[in-house]
């Protein structure tokens, strides 16, 4: 057995370049507002889109701490975000994760509670 457990175990940390961010895919609830589990044919029927939250995002260069550069996608960190399920790229040891273009966001979505609608 290996004494050093640094040498047999890595993290991955992918900073994304250029006008890309990555994010986390969100599953969404199976059912229907009525209640009703959906069946998966149907949900692939009328799934065009795919939601998910902004992990990482493009950052300049900072000399001091490169993970605290300056934002440059334009894409806040965090954010709830629609893309087309189709594009990007699948992070091959994370089926979970997609590296996207910004032009390939479709909309930010903000969540609101009913209470502050009134």
């Amino acid at each position: 057995m290996p004494k050093d457990t640094e040498a047999t175990h890595s993290v991955r940390h992918i900073k994304p370049l250029g006008p890309r961010i990555l994010a986390k895919l969100i599953k969404l609830d199976e059912r229907s507002a009525a209640g009703l589990f959906l069946p998966e044919g149907v949900k692939e029927q009328h799934d065009d889109a795919a939601y998910g939250e902004v992990i990482e995002v493009a950052r300049a260069e900072s000399s001091d701490e490169p993970s605290l550069g300056k934002n440059v996608s334009g894409v806040p960190m965090g954010a709830r975000i629609l893309f087309p399920k189709h594009k990007g790229l699948t992070v091959p040891w994370d089926d979970s994760l997609r590296l996207l273009e910004v032009k390939d966001v479709v909309a930010v979505v903000e969540e609101v509670k009913l209470s502050d609608l009134q």
